[in-house]
């Protein structure tokens, strides 16, 4: 019997019972559609997190205080000196340090911003002039922090959208206005254009010179006597100098913090590279987790369509035992029933991929400037578990079907 009369067949055989092929069939169809929607969640997710980093700037490098251990991430652990910004401006040497284009050093705190009668909890950066042409996030109205200000100590601040929004309803350029942040009066310079959210609100955030929040809201220096920072902002001059930039940026921390040679830093460098490959890892893991879970709806399909088989085989016992009378081997038998398994598996599994396409689409229209993202692997890996499933399910069915007595056979009733 060739491959294509033993498909058709089995085509036959679920139009003859098309009902109890559509149930047994409705295991594998949910568990494809799980996987395959999870699955393009998650790849959304992975586009979805290198798009946002891609908005944060260019060829970033981000200097941070502590060090990461082997535990990763969670691990990290604080530096007994932190980054300061004497640290920043000896990593704006263009003679050490010629493959680092930028430097901008911040402070982050979280502040409260009071305006006419309003009150808003937003995040407040200290920050130098170079931030805009580091994060690539420029003033929509007005002007940003100038090196005056920063000289000067001055209490001017820019706003970002949404603070303006929360502050200053009915004026969206609030140029000239003064903010009490944290009780200290600032008086409106400029209004930042919407970022909009990586992990949060970025429009939620106001910008002061990095000189007053150091000397005005948040005094805090080291035993030297050097100005404390947050972390150190650093842009490479192109993506393929990221590497030697990190490894200058490391050896002139590591003299400025007077690290001997066998020692570790005290201090991290990271690359967006780095950061976009950790929350790779993350959503990798997430989706395997989500995906395994849905996988559980295609063990159950399997074992409907074992169950359907053996009950197939039960029926079909005269058939088979006249299809072995007029001369069919056991190999013919258990390919037959095998391929019917398969079938009912695959054309599930097909059904699943469609409702999971579908699933898709629903997720990207329901979570605003979000998109799921169905490749073709996972479309393949759908298939081919699918497949598989059925294989593994008709195994044991075929077996019993190929080693029927066909004299026996014949007498059932």
């Amino acid at each position: 019997m060739t491959l294509t009369e033993s498909i058709r067949i089995a085509l036959r055989a679920m139009a003859a019972h098309k009902l109890r092929a559509a149930l047994t069939m409705l295991g594998i169809i949910i568990g494809v559609a799980a996987v395959i929607t999870l699955m393009a969640a998650g790849q959304g997710v992975q586009v979805y997190v290198a798009e946002q980093f891609q908005g944060i700037g260019t060829n970033l490098l981000f200097v941070l205080p502590g060090k990461f251990d082997s535990g990763g991430p969670a691990a990290m652990q604080r530096a007994p000196d932190p980054l300061t910004l004497e640290d920043a401006l000896a990593l704006s040497d263009p003679f050490r340090l010629p493959d680092v284009a930028r430097v901008a050093p911040q402070i982050e705190r979280m502040a409260t911003l009071v305006a006419g009668g309003r009150r808003s909890v937003s995040q407040l950066q200290g920050v130098t002039p170079q931030y805009p042409q580091v994060r690539n996030w420029y003033p929509e109205v007005g002007e940003f922090i100038s090196q005056q200000d920063m000289d000067g100590q001055t209490r001017v601040v820019v706003l970002g959208q949404t603070v303006v929004e929360t502050l200053f309803p009915d004026n969206p350029y609030p140029i000239g206005e003064t903010v009490r942040i944290n009780n200290v009066p600032f008086r409106v310079i400029g209004v930042m254009e919407s970022k909009g959210g990586t992990f949060g609100d970025q429009d939620d955030t106001v910008f002061i010179p990095l000189t007053t929040a150091q000397a005005r809201l948040f005094p805090s220096r080291t035993s030297s006597g050097e100005r404390r920072v947050s972390y150190i902002l650093a842009e490479a001059v192109s993506e393929d100098r990221m590497d030697a930039a990190a490894e200058q940026i490391r050896a002139v921390l590591r003299e400025r913090h007077d690290i001997a040679f066998t020692d570790e830093d005290d201090f991290t460098v990271l690359s967006q590279s780095d950061l976009l490959n950790t929350f790779g890892q993350i959503t990798n893991v997430l989706t395997i987790f989500l995906g395994a879970i849905a996988g559980i709806s295609l063990l159950v399909g399997g074992i409907g369509i074992m169950n359907i088989m053996l009950v197939s085989v039960t029926e079909r016992t005269r058939e088979i035992g006249l299809r072995k009378a007029v001369g069919a081997r056991r190999r013919d038998i258990m390919e037959q029933f095998l391929i019917e398994a398969v079938m009912l598996a695959v054309v599930g599994g097909l059904i699943g991929i469609g409702i999971g396409a579908l699933g898709a689409e629903l997720i990207s229209t329901l979570v605003e400037g979000f998109r799921a993202v169905l490749t073709a692997g996972a479309v393949a890996l759908a298939t081919t578990v699918s497949a598989i499933v059925g294989l593994a399910s008709g195994l044991y069915p075929a077996w019993r079907a190929s080693r029927l007595n066909p004299i026996e056979a014949l007498r059932y009733e």
